[in-house]
């Protein structure tokens, strides 16, 4: 029970994070759709801070394992590779998708120091070193470099469709994505 508990809490906490910034949800919002008492949300979060980590890293691990998913029906590692920035962007350009939980905390919270900040490049940190694996396990010489140059294409990419939708930002950068891919290779 408790554990289903902290679960709803963190969801609910989760939608409203994701929908209307971190900052922005105070702990009365969490509390008040969540029809609890501020008293339970802290039985299981001792802070607001601790609630946001919490979010950050839920989020992450959902996005792996769906991405995991992705690439675990490819056969090759360039075929992962490829399928991997793919499935990305294509969830980038759904209308669903409200921005990278780490772009959106890293911004909200820009001092280096802060544990949100730091938990939130641990994922841009986790997509640079998966993309670096599949691309020296495709043989590429410069894997670093492409891993780079394909993040910052996912991550702008993730920007302008969430500040400017139906620029086409998605289909221009699966474009951009294969040149790299293809120059790299």
């Amino acid at each position: 029970m408790a554990t289903q508990m902290r679960e709803y809490i963190l969801g609910v906490a989760s939608d409203l994070f994701s929908s209307q910034g971190i900052n922005a949800t105070s702990v009365d919002a969490i509390v008040a759709k969540a029809d609890i008492a501020k008293v339970t949300l802290y039985k299981y979060f001792k802070s607001k801070e601790q609630l946001i980590l919490a979010y950050l890293r839920e989020y992450d691990d959902r996005l792996w394992q769906k991405l995991s998913a992705v690439t675990a029906q490819e056969g090759d590692a360039a075929g992962k590779l490829t399928s991997l920035v793919d499935a990305i962007l294509d969830w980038i350009g759904d209308p669903e998708f409200k921005g990278f939980a780490f772009i959106n905390a890293s911004v909200e919270f820009p001092q280096l120091e802060n544990p949100v900040h730091r938990t939130s490049l641990e994922f841009a940190q986790s997509l640079r070193n998966k993309l670096t694996s599949l691309a020296r396990e495709s043989g590429i010489k410069n894997a670093d470099t492409l891993a780079l140059q394909l993040a910052l294409v996912i991550e702008g990419t993730a920007i302008t469709e969430r500040t400017q939708r139906g620029t086409g930002a998605v289909n221009h950068a699966k474009a951009l994505a294969k040149v790299l891919i293809d120059a790299a290779s």
